[in-house]
């Protein structure tokens, strides 16, 4: 399938370049043709496996580097970034951008990296270079939010733990005790009362907070042992990594240590399989691998193995106030994902209004793309739900696939991907829809016209150009 094929071209030009060949020459040691191969780098042809082989082989390098090397993170990162308010009398389409990459990735790098170092919008400090979470996130996306060497480590894992008994809490209790000397004990709220778990290594227990719901529990216990069966991997990656900043290091660990989990309770082939046979019916999924909606959202983010690649599913995860509290863009490049801001029309933000329901909404932005969006509120792990404080702590969670690849979901049966979608923007600030009844803001840098004789039904008249 498309989606399958490899478009590295920034990263082939590169490794020509940084070895000193022409293109008629790299052409020459490959064995193909000089155009052929101006093709591939100016991202019009896919590069063949074969060829890949071939690569890798005559020039030393590691093939897992071809990826994720884009300048700027590719075109769409690029047009994330070009979304800030402050580029928005510019007007800059998508084809200009893959001009831009296929003439410039030089310049586009830089343009990325200025960008992100002022925190964009023109302002001075406080960018990615300063926020360990982003530092933690933009490494995430580096990778898509899919780490293959965990989720082979962790499905070796899950089968041979399905060998030892069909519970698999019982199975990881068993696991701990046996290879790692650890017992679980579940202690009251009266001795927990700040906690959700605690390592306790003088007693050698993993203690678990009655707060934890089933799912929850089988969470933490993976979790646990992922400290100590994958640390090898996970140290792998970390150092690759390259942190400067050691809590955008622990961050990211933490993730990869949630990643494992995740993929020890949903096993990639078979949580694929359960995704494809049902439809990416997510209480299905749920009730199969005993797992919780916003464990099995996250794990959808996630797969992306080659040769078996799922839906390539986005998340993003809000309080009731709006603030953002995650967000995974995993393979879905999608804009929605990394917007500063939100719109008010895209029902994520009606989620907490309808408890345990999940919303179904097609969504048009100003750009033309479609996506089908899946919404729905979550408590917050081990929130109280009885007793004075119990104020209830909340999140919604938004899921979203492009509509033109939505046609094997369940939930968007009966949604025509070329129909009536709802049209939304990237927030007020960013949005130039003229005609949003619901807008609050006039767009940044256009000019606000205000009449006396005249009220259009949106309050907020702006200049077109």
């Amino acid at each position: 399938m498309a989606r399958d094929k490899l478009f590295a071209g920034h990263a082939v030009r590169r490794l020509r370049r940084r070895t000193g060949l022409t293109q008629a020459a790299m052409a020459e040691m490959l064995a193909i043709s000089p155009s052929y191969l101006n093709l591939i780098e100016r991202n019009q042809r896919a590069l063949p496996a074969a060829l890949l082989v071939a690569m890798a082989e005559r020039f030393d390098f590691d093939p897992r580097g071809l990826g994720g090397g884009d300048p700027g993170g590719g075109a769409e990162a690029l047009r994330r970034r070009l979304a800030d308010p402050l580029f928005a009398d510019l007007a800059i389409d998508r084809h200009e951008v893959e001009e831009w990459l296929a003439a410039a990735p030089g310049g586009a790098e830089a343009f990325a990296r200025a960008f992100d170092r002022i925190g964009g919008g023109g302002a001075s400090g406080g960018g990615e270079d300063d926020d360990p979470m982003l530092l933690a996130r933009r490494e995430i996306d580096r990778w898509r939010n899919h780490f293959a060497d965990l989720d082979a480590m962790a499905e070796a894992l899950a089968d041979e733990l399905r060998l030892s008994g069909a519970d698999l809490y019982g199975a990881l209790v068993e696991r701990l005790r046996v290879r790692h000397g650890l017992s679980i004990r579940i202690l009251p709220v009266e001795v927990l009362p700040d906690l959700l778990r605690r390592l306790d290594l003088h007693a050698r227990q993993l203690q678990l907070s009655e707060r934890l719901a089933p799912a929850e529990r089988i969470f933490a216990l993976a979790h646990q042992l992922g400290q100590v069966e994958a640390r090898t991997e996970i140290d792998a990656l970390a150092r690759g990594a390259g942190f400067a900043d050691r809590t955008a290091e622990r961050l990211f660990r933490q993730h990869l240590l949630g990643y494992f989990a995740g993929a020890v309770m949903m096993p990639y082939a078979r949580f694929l399989r359960a995704c494809e046979a049902s439809g990416y019916e997510l209480p299905i999924l749920e009730r199969r691998f005993g797992a919780s909606f916003d464990q099995v959202a996250r794990r959808l983010t996630t797969m992306q193995r080659v040769g078996a690649r799922g839906l390539p599913f986005f998340l993003i995860r809000i309080d009731r106030a709006g603030q953002l509290a995650e967000r995974l863009g995993g393979a879905s490049g999608a804009v929605l994902a990394e917007a500063a801001g939100r719109c008010p029309l895209w029902r994520l933000h009606h989620a907490f209004d309808r408890p345990g329901t999940t919303g179904v909404q097609l969504v048009e932005l100003e750009d033309g793309a479609r996506w089908i969006t899946l919404t729905r509120s979550t408590p917050a792990p081990g929130a109280p739900t009885v007793g004075p404080e119990a104020v209830p702590v909340e999140y919604a969670i938004g899921l979203g696939v492009a509509a033109a690849q939505a046609a094997s979901l369940h939930a968007a049966r009966g949604l025509d991907p070329a129909g009536a979608a709802t049209p939304i923007g990237l927030g007020c600030r960013a949005c130039l829809r003229a005609d949003c009844l619901q807008r609050s803001a006039p767009p940044a840098g256009r000019a606000r016209i205000v009449q006396d004789r005249e009220r259009g039904l949106s309050p907020f008249r702006f200049a077109e150009g």
